[in-house]
């Protein structure tokens, strides 16, 4: 009787050691075996490696791909600017031109002996302003009565700034076709003389430049076209000019 008392106490102890784990021997769902300390792989319930979710290492930074900056202008090659070309417009809208930074000139054009050019170069260190057209008249070098010059129509319907703008060692170009028609009436007597004020807005009278016009040259409804930053665009100016100076 002894005996068999002996057995039976380990068969329960055994019984309530599988109760407490909740599975038996070979529960499939059971914890894996734990890593060994000699950094042997743990296996997973089927027996394969463990794997372990892949870390950045410590330190390393992650960064988005490098783009290039824009270049930036340097200082010798300064914006360009629309109108006569300078490099500050709206300084020219406000500040109009000293007669004394501007040089000019009048040449024929090659390509039709009744239209003159006139140059006005912009010689100071800032862009400045010059009226739509320069103010513009033909008559004769020695009449002591200027009164009875002749003035050119010009283009109507002029608005926006109040000036033209020429940027510095920049140049603006103005066409005047003595004879748009190149009719054969004869000149008016005397008329030998082109005088010209490069801004009629602002500058005096006594700031007129006198060129003469040559021999052979006939004077007949003359038109004059705004100030343009080219001479192709200067002489499709003049051909539009429809009201008096």
């Amino acid at each position: 009787m002894s005996a068999r008392r002996t057995l039976l106490v380990p068969a329960a102890l055994v019984g309530v050691l599988l109760a407490v784990s909740g599975c038996g021997p070979d529960d499939p769902s059971g914890p894996a075996p734990v890593q060994a300390a000699t950094g042997t792989p743990a296996t997973g319930p089927t027996g394969g490696p463990a794997t372990a979710p892949t870390a950045t290492p410590t330190g390393v930074a992650t960064a988005a791909p490098k783009t290039a900056a824009p270049t930036a202008p340097t200082a010798d090659t300064p914006p360009t600017a629309p109108g006569g070309g300078g490099s500050d417009d709206s300084y020219a809208y406000t500040h109009p031109c000293d007669a004394k930074d501007l040089t000019m000139r009048v040449t024929t054009r090659s390509e039709a002996s009744s239209q003159r050019v006139i140059e006005v170069h912009n010689q100071g260190a800032r862009s400045c302003g010059l009226s739509y057209f320069p103010l513009v008249s033909v008559g004769d070098s020695h009449a002591a009565d200027r009164g009875k010059d002749i003035r050119p129509l010009v283009p109507g319907g002029l608005g926006g700034p109040p000036a033209y703008p020429v940027g510095a060692g920049r140049t603006a170009f103005a066409v005047i076709d003595l004879d748009p028609g190149g009719g054969s009436a004869a000149t008016a007597a005397g008329v030998d003389e082109l005088n010209v004020v490069a801004d009629g807005d602002h500058m005096p009278t006594a700031e007129t430049r006198n060129f003469p016009l040559g021999p052979g040259a006939k004077v007949r409804a003359p038109r004059l076209g705004l100030y343009r930053a080219t001479v192709a665009d200067a002489v499709a100016s003049a051909a539009t000019a429809d009201q008096r100076q």
